[in-house]
């Protein structure tokens, strides 16, 4: 049986984003059952809201999209700052409808392309329902699964994933540990050899 790997993304996460190739390569070399989780920023709560961010705080956010540019880049991807602080929700519920639909990674690739294009409106459950029949599923359910059971999962797995010590995303984690951050995909790759689980 393969192992449980999670992965807790957020869609309006730049690192997230240029994370999601490497993430992918972990799934097609290990035998391992990667479990993309949305997990959904709360940004004001540790970078401020956009009226209320400190000289410092502008600091970070100013080079961490310089940062995340420069590996966007190194793969062809568009990254483009958002205009706004954005509550992806919706989006993130759309993770868990597209799992159901069996369309998940076609919908992850369009929504983190459209979004930093800015051509997705992460709170527009039209928008993201459109997105969702891009990707391949039968997108007439999932207003009423996003305001109902869908919402409910979203914030559960959000919960359960702050007692167990999720913080930020990108997030892996094997047996209860956990791996934050793009760069920690090397340190995933060497504890997955250490479980004897590369395929051949």
């Amino acid at each position: 049986m393969p192992k449980a790997v999670l992965l807790y993304t957020d869609i309006k996460s730049p690192y997230a984003f240029i994370a999601k190739a490497a993430a992918y390569g972990l799934a097609d070399d290990y035998d391992i059952d990667l479990r993309w989780l949305p997990y959904t920023l709360d940004i004001p709560s540790y970078l401020g809201s956009v009226t209320d961010r400190s000289p410092h705080q502008w600091r970070r956010v100013r080079y961490s999209y310089m940062d995340a540019r420069r590996y966007a880049n190194k793969q062809g991807l568009t990254l483009r700052g958002p205009q706004k602080i954005f509550q992806s929700r919706p989006a993130q519920i759309g993770i868990l409808y597209a799992e159901r639909q069996g369309v998940l990674r076609a919908y992850l690739d369009l929504a983190f392309e459209l979004f930093w294009k800015r051509d997705l409106d992460l709170e527009d459950i039209a928008a993201v329902a459109a997105v969702l029949g891009r990707a391949g599923a039968d997108a007439g359910g999932f207003a009423a699964f996003a305001g109902g059971a869908g919402g409910a999962e979203h914030d559960r797995i959000r919960t359960e994933a702050e007692a167990a010590g999720v913080f930020g995303v990108p997030m892996f984690v094997i047996d209860g540990e956990l791996f934050w951050g793009g760069d920690r995909i090397a340190l995933v790759r060497e504890r997955l050899d250490a479980l004897g689980l590369r395929r051949p």
